[in-house]
């Protein structure tokens, strides 16, 4: 049998039998004098590791789903040519599963007193920061025999922010609000507006809006416009206690609450009205307080990144507290966090008043649309079962949203996917009727 690379030159040189090398060409049982010479030269003219020069550059934050590239520069500073494999290395989640090989490991040829750069594309699966861990390099000779390796540390993170896939429905909300804005002849009235102008009377206007005095000093009936009130306080409270773990569909409750929310803070915004962020279980995760709008969306989505839910029950009486001291006036307070009948009759109703005395509150919730599929499942014994199990499921989560808008809270229940675009209708149709 012919034979090619390492192992045609190890016969030429010693006439060793090619079983007794084992991986990395540990298995040595026994060398000859040439053999030996040929190895510790390779050896010798290894360039040296531990004297190569790492920096790093690059990304320092993506969105999830999509790929952050971060580079890092080797500087040769030795009398040898630097051939070498390279392991990058980083938390599994910094790749899609299967993906990490390929990514992390690169080959190189440095020439004595340059440099080179590599980069590794990260493609995280988490939110949340991920540093980066040692870089090991393999440094071979010229046959390619013996390698010199060491490792290096060269910090870096990159911060994983959440994906914001609601955008998609800002530019729709964005058109409703400029018509509740005045911007077009759409009128709105209730106690959280402001006078904007007067106009002539046409069929179909409310007569309570007609004004009288105006009327008088001109020949035409003259009705007030009105546009909604701005400078309106918002405060987002995230509850990251142990119902926000649970999955639904592919991403956890809590997910899909920030991605609600961050639609609903842009909107918000954009109607110039100041928006918050609490995040709480047992203790504060995250407050985002006092921005400009240009600066509240990156404000939230950098806060939002790090937070986790917690597999703790979630303090009722501590976060109403904590929100009252967060929104001293009055403020919408936007709860959002699980319609579990428990969470809500042994925690929050007994301490809900004071919220609602002071405040106008929404609570969001993230519902299971497997719920449904299966509510609606027919066709054999098991299949009726679960139909049965998910209409009392369903039956009681109906009960205990009656139960909250018994206490005037304004309820969302809705799927992942129709979970922000229905908390910003909700919004505006709060803005569109006074109650901000």
């Amino acid at each position: 049998m012919a034979l090619t690379g390492r192992a045609a030159l190890l016969a030429a040189l010693g006439s060793i039998p090619i079983g007794i090398w084992g991986p990395g060409w540990t298995g040595i049982l026994a060398v000859n004098g040439p053999l030996a010479i040929a190895c510790a030269c390779d050896y010798a003219l290894a360039a040296p590791v531990r004297r190569l020069g790492l920096t790093r550059s690059g990304d320092t934050s993506a969105r999830l789903g999509e790929s952050a590239d971060v580079t890092l520069t080797v500087t040769n500073p030795s009398n040898r040519l630097l051939r070498a494999r390279l392991r990058d290395a980083w938390p599994p989640s910094s790749w899609q599963s299967g993906t990490e090989v390929e990514a992390s490991r690169h080959s190189l040829t440095v020439p004595v007193g340059e440099r080179r750069r590599v980069t590794t594309r990260l493609r995280p699966t988490r939110r949340g920061d991920r540093q980066a861990d040692r870089v090991t390099i393999r440094s071979y000779g010229p046959l390619g025999l013996f390698a010199r390796q060491g490792s290096h540390r060269v910090p870096w993170g990159v911060r994983v922010l959440p994906p914001f896939t609601s955008r998609k429905h800002l530019p729709s909300k964005l058109a409703r609000l400029r018509e509740l804005d005045g911007r077009t002849s759409v009128l709105t009235r209730g106690e959280g507006t402001e006078f904007d102008s007067l106009r002539e009377y046409v069929p179909g206007d409310d007569t309570r809006s007609i004004d009288w005095r105006a009327t008088a000093r001109q020949t035409t009936v003259a009705v007030r416009t009105w546009r909604p009130e701005r400078d309106r306080h918002i405060l987002l409270v995230l509850d990251t206690g142990r119902t926000s773990a649970g999955r639904v569909g592919d991403i956890p409750r809590l997910d899909a609450s920030m991605d609600a929310a961050l639609l609903l803070a842009a909107l918000a915004s954009r109607a110039g009205d100041r928006v918050d962020l609490l995040a709480y279980d047992r203790r504060v995760r995250a407050l985002v307080q006092g921005r400009a709008a240009a600066d509240v969306l990156p404000s939230l989505v950098n806060a939002m990144a790090t937070v986790e839910p917690e597999l703790i029950e979630t303090d009722a009486r501590g976060l109403t507290a904590t929100t009252l001291r967060t929104a001293p006036r009055r403020s919408l307070i936007v709860l959002l966090t699980s319609l579990d009948t428990a969470p809500i009759e042994e925690g929050l109703l007994p301490v809900l008043p004071q919220l609602t005395q002071r405040h106008t509150v929404l609570l969001a919730s993230v519902a299971d649309p497997h719920i449904a599929k299966m509510a609606a499942a027919r066709g054999n014994t098991e299949a009726v079962y679960e139909a049965a199990a998910a209409a009392q499921a369903q039956t009681e989560r109906h009960r205990t949203a009656e139960q909250l808008r018994r206490h005037g809270v304004t309820v969302v229940d809705a799927t992942p996917d129709d979970l922000a675009p229905a908390l910003a209708d909700t919004y505006l149709a709060l803005k569109a009727a006074g109650r901000l």
